[in-house]
C-alpha cells in the first residue's frame, strides 16, 4: 500500500498549515478571502482559528497600525507559535479561547474570518451565533470551507472512489458538508449572505494532491474502518500512481454581513 509517490509520515499540524498556505492553491484562495473581507485602515478584525498565525501579518498590513488584529485559537501550541511569529507587531494580539465562547464584548469587531475551521468545531451554529454577537452592525464575516462530499478522485473503479469519499465524509472530517451548509447556517444566526464564491481546486499531480489530501494515510484509515479491503486499497493506490491523475473538491467562500 505504499509508494514513493505518497507521503507516509503525517506532518505536524504547523508544518501542514504552512505547506498549504504557501501552495498555489493556498495563496489563491486566501487572497480571495482577504479581498472579500474588504479591510480598511483602523478596522478591528478577528482571525478565528488562527492556527500558527499564518495570515495575521497580511491582516495587520491591511488594517494598518491604526487597526487591530486579534487571532484566536483553542490550541495552546498554535497560540504559542502565532505569538512568536507576530512578536513586535503592535497591531496583533493572539488569545487562547474557544470559538463557541469568544472573550470579547458585543458589537466590538468590524470583520471576522474563519478559514477551514468550522469543519472541525463541535457546533457550527453556536459558533456562528457567537461571531454574530461580537460583530458590529454592518460588520462582515468571511468563511472558507470545503464540502468534502464533493471530493472526487478519478479511478477506473468508481466504487472505490465513492468508498474513499464516503470514508472522508463520515469518519475523517467532523462537519464534512459544512461548505454547502454555510449559507443556511449563517442566515439562521442572523446574518445576510450577499455572496458565495465557489472555488474548485483541481489536482493533476499525485504528489501535490497527496501533500494536501494525505491519500495513502487516509486509505490506510479507510481499511481500518472497513471501507476498503486490503486488496481494494492496494488496487486503489496502485492505479493512482500509474496516472494520469485527477482529483477535485469544491471549496466555498461565503460572505456574511451582520
Amino acid at each position: 500500500m505504499t509508494s514513493s509517490a505518497f507521503e507516509t509520515t503525517k506532518p505536524d499540524s504547523v508544518a501542514y498549515l504552512d505547506r498549504l498556505a504557501t501552495s498555489d492553491l493556498g495563496r489563491a484562495y486566501k487572497q480571495r478571502m482577504l479581498d472579500a473581507l474588504d479591510l480598511r485602515a483602523g478596522h478591528s478584525v478577528l482571525d478565528l482559528g488562527c492556527g500558527p498565525g499564518t495570515d495575521l501579518e497580511a491582516l495587520a498590513q491591511a488594517v494598518t497600525p491604526a487597526g487591530t488584529v486579534i487571532g484566536i485559537d483553542h490550541d495552546h501550541d498554535m497560540v504559542d507559535a502565532a505569538r512568536t511569529r507576530t512578536t513586535g507587531q503592535a497591531a496583533v494580539e493572539v488569545r487562547h479561547a474557544d470559538i463557541h465562547g469568544l472573550p470579547m464584548a458585543d458589537d466590538t469587531a468590524d470583520r471576522a474570518r474563519t478559514d477551514r475551521v468550522l469543519q472541525h468545531v463541535a457546533d457550527p451554529s453556536a459558533a456562528l451565533d457567537e461571531i454574530r454577537r461580537v460583530l458590529r452592525p454592518g460588520g462582515r464575516l468571511v468563511m472558507g470551507e470545503p464540502d468534502w462530499e464533493t471530493l472526487t478522485v478519478d479511478h477506473p473503479d468508481s466504487s472505490l472512489t465513492r468508498a474513499y469519499t464516503r470514508h472522508v465524509a463520515e469518519r475523517v472530517v467532523r462537519n464534512a458538508g459544512i461548505g454547502r451548509q454555510l449559507t443556511r447556517l449563517a442566515t439562521e444566526s442572523g446574518f445576510t449572505v450577499p455572496e458565495v464564491i465557489p472555488v474548485t481546486p483541481v489536482f493533476r499531480d499525485l504528489r501535490v494532491a497527496d501533500k494536501i489530501l494525505g491519500l495513502e494515510r487516509t486509505t490506510r484509515r479507510a481499511v481500518e474502518a472497513g471501507y476498503f479491503s486490503d486488496q481494494e486499497a492496494e488496487t486503489w493506490l496502485r492505479r493512482l500512481t500509474q496516472g494520469p491523475f485527477f482529483a477535485a473538491v469544491t471549496f466555498y467562500i461565503v460572505v456574511a454581513e451582520a
